[in-house]
């Protein structure tokens, strides 16, 4: 006997896949950042990930611009204390933030140096345990 109540119902929902390359993990790192010809100016990375970083500037940036940054991860990491990196602005806000009045950016990472990348994937490392 197939009642109507007896019958298995679809059920529908919504999935959100992520679409990064790499895992990201929360942070609130202090950054020094300059654009290729200026100089350096102060911000914060909220989230990072082997491949780039989600930051906050004090100014509006350009998509496809190029910045010049420097991490602090001391006192946080005894093996890392900062890390220099190129990287490219991926996407940004056009006006800034209600929470931190700044404009948030991704950047990926475009050049580092081999042994600030390995000590940065040791640090992600760490994050997971």
């Amino acid at each position: 006997m197939d009642t109507e109540e007896n019958r298995v119902k679809p059920r529908y929902g919504i999935v959100n896949f992520e679409r990064r390359k790499y895992p990201r993990f929360s942070i609130d790192l202090p950054i020094e950042y300059s654009r290729t010809d200026s100089l350096a100016h102060l911000g914060q990375a909220t989230n990072i990930g082997e491949g780039g970083l989600l930051i906050y500037l004090p100014e509006s940036v350009e998509l496809g611009q190029r910045l010049r940054l420097r991490l602090f991860f001391a006192p946080i990491s005894e093996s890392l204390h900062t890390m220099e990196v190129l990287a490219e602005v991926v996407w940004r806000s056009s006006k800034p933030g209600e929470l931190r009045n700044k404009y948030s950016c991704g950047v990926k990472f475009i050049d580092a140096r081999p042994m600030d990348m390995k000590k940065l994937n040791s640090f992600l490392e760490s994050l997971t345990r």
